[in-house]
């Protein structure tokens, strides 16, 4: 069944290859990533916390190319984009995984799933070098969070998480691929947390700017 799925996602992406016709990040023609997009997808780790406290590391900047290359591989399938931004993932994330704490991916809804055929989350901690703990699944419906304030996201997601089993104190990170204000990352480990499970910090692939009229918590960048 493994070989199955792998020579699927194979299939998948030189699908994706045959029809990318450009730059994930600019639209240069023939290439999955020119030189220049490519470094603007080096990381650079950006520390913050949720509204409720949790630390969280992100690798990127949402803006110009890593946010148009994550665009295009939650909405147009680009999966081959999975690779270059599960680099950048991985250097926030592997550091942190220590014996015996495992990566827990936030859930993709069904509707997600079922338009996409992949969960973006649980494809990035793959191509990260890591193996994905899917432990969350999505209970009820809530609203687009686009638009939302802080707290209203806070209250759109709260309750709408479940887990699979008992944690019976096992350590994890919390992953995803855009972190916003930190809502779904403190709903995902309200719900661990309950379950018995010991949630060390989040990790995210990029971090959105966070203004101070939507959120109290703005990131601090470190460049070395």
């Amino acid at each position: 069944m493994q070989t199955r799925e792998r020579w699927r996602t194979l299939l998948a992406e030189i699908g994706a290859f045959v029809l990318a016709a450009s730059c994930g990040g600019c639209d240069e023609p023939g290439v999955l990533l020119c030189d220049g997009c490519r470094l603007q997808l080096e990381p650079d780790p950006i520390e913050l916390r949720t509204p409720c406290g949790l630390p969280v590391r992100a690798a990127l900047r949402f803006d110009g190319p890593a946010a148009r290359c994550i665009r295009r591989l939650k909405g147009e399938g680009d999966t081959l984009l999975a690779r270059p931004l599960g680099d950048a993932l991985g250097a926030v994330l592997l550091p942190v995984l220590g014996e015996g704490i495992h990566p827990v991916p936030a859930p993709t809804s069904p509707a997600a799933f079922r338009r996409r055929g992949y969960r973006v989350p649980d494809l990035l901690i793959s191509r990260a070098g890591a193996e994905p703990w899917a432990l969350l699944h999505h209970r009820g419906r809530h609203a687009d969070q686009r638009g939302l304030t802080v707290q209203e996201r806070a209250r759109n997601v709260h309750g709408t998480m479940r887990v699979r089993q008992d944690g019976r104190g096992a350590r994890v990170v919390l992953v995803d691929d855009v972190v916003t204000t930190g809502a779904t990352f403190d709903e995902a480990a309200r719900a661990l947390t309950v379950a018995g499970f010991d949630v060390v910090c989040a990790v995210a692939l990029a971090a959105t700017e966070r203004h101070s009229g939507r959120n109290a918590n703005p990131p601090t960048t470190r460049r070395k």
